[in-house]
């Protein structure tokens, strides 16, 4: 059995945690046009935008793959599983991480906490443009 972890980062957004929420479980198809430089493509393969028991894949721009509850791509080489969890209540967003690691040498997923971190300043800069 692995090593399982939780990272957690709150964000306080100065477009108001409504709107974030909106983006990431309405509007998804909208983010690589807000951050080009994280997020290059996102496709539903099946179900609706951000629907329970949807599939979706986001390709950023390294060339590799994420979706909200891993189900292929590179992570999974590293970690049994990889879950990425959002919430947003007022000025906050919540981004939690959850995962397993293979072995106990695997590294925290720090890089992709930071990804994501930065995804959501690009997207409260969107949001704050309007």
């Amino acid at each position: 059995m692995g090593v399982k972890g939780k990272l957690i980062a709150f964000v306080e957004v100065k477009c108001g945690g409504h709107s974030f929420y909106d983006i990431f479980h309405t509007n998804t198809h909208h983010v690589p046009k807000i951050s080009p430089r994280n997020i290059n493509h996102f496709e539903i393969h099946e179900g609706e935008t951000m629907k329970a028991d949807s599939i979706v894949s986001w390709k950023y721009n390294e060339g590799k793959s994420i979706t909200w509850k891993l189900i292929e791509g590179d992570l999974l080489e590293l970690y049994n599983y990889f879950n990425v969890i959002t919430s947003c209540d007022y000025q906050w967003t919540t981004w939690t991480i959850e995962y397993e690691k293979k072995t106990e040498d695997t590294p925290e997923p720090l890089i992709h906490l930071g990804f994501i971190l930065d995804l959501t300043k690009d997207v409260e800069a969107h949001l704050l443009e309007k």
